[in-house]
C-alpha cells in the first residue's frame, strides 16, 4: 500500500506540481538531484528543511508513477 503523505500538490504552489510537505521544492527537484549523483545526506546540506523521509517518499512517489500496466487488445 502506498503511503505518501509528505507528498502535496497545490494550485498555488510552484503551479501544482507535486511537493515536499507544501513547501517550494518539488519532488523533481530531489529526484534530479538523486539521478546526477548527490546523496541523501548532500541533498539534506543544500535544502536543510528537508529530512530523509522526504527523499524516500519522492522515491516512492516516482516507482509509484512509474508503475506500468499493459492492456493487451
Amino acid at each position: 500500500m502506498l503511503n505518501i503523505d509528505r507528498i502535496t500538490s497545490n494550485p498555488n504552489i510552484m503551479n501544482g506540481k507535486a511537493c515536499i510537505r507544501g513547501m517550494r521544492i518539488t519532488v523533481s527537484i530531489v529526484l534530479n538531484l538523486l539521478a546526477n549523483g548527490l546523496d541523501k545526506k548532500e541533498i539534506i546540506e543544500l535544502y536543510p528543511y528537508l529530512e530523509y523521509e522526504d527523499i524516500d517518499q519522492c522515491l516512492q512517489y516516482a516507482a509509484y508513477l512509474a508503475e506500468e500496466e499493459l492492456f493487451t487488445i
